[in-house]
């Protein structure tokens, strides 16, 4: 079983896909907004997903804004239409400014990319947060 990612914008949806060891991260696709729930039917047809890791915008204090809020109706819908998956939302500060910073973005192209670098960052997160609880049990 592999976990997905998502760094959900207005516009445009960065995904990630883990390994099914679930020790590593890559940026899969960024797609438009509006082709999210087509891309998940599609994806979840190919790939043997657990659980979707939806990147959390709080803000720097921790606080929730109209993004956040946003986010949270979302998962909410994709929970209903996605049943069998576990959804998680993650903790997301500072993922696309790091995802800039590795993408230097020059094109049009290059900007995409920095979406899915972004959902791959969460995903790397939270794969190390799962390494830990599973190291704490051990």
């Amino acid at each position: 079983m592999k976990i997905l990612a998502l760094d959900m914008g207005d516009k445009w949806v960065g995904s990630a896909i883990s390994d099914p060891l679930l020790m590593f991260a890559r940026p899969y696709k960024t797609i438009k907004a509006h082709e999210l729930n087509s891309f998940l039917e599609e994806t979840l047809k190919k790939e043997i997903i657990s659980t979707i890791v939806i990147g959390y915008p709080k803000t720097l204090r921790g606080t929730e804004s109209q993004q956040t809020i946003k986010i949270k109706l979302q998962k909410e819908e994709l929970e209903k239409k996605f049943p069998t998956i576990k959804w998680q939302l993650w903790d997301e500060r500072l993922t696309s400014k790091m995802a800039s910073k590795i993408k230097k973005e020059k094109t049009k192209e290059d900007k995409l990319k920095s979406h899915s670098i972004a959902a791959a960052l969460i995903l790397e997160t939270y794969l190390s947060y799962l390494q830990i609880q599973k190291n704490m049990q051990s």
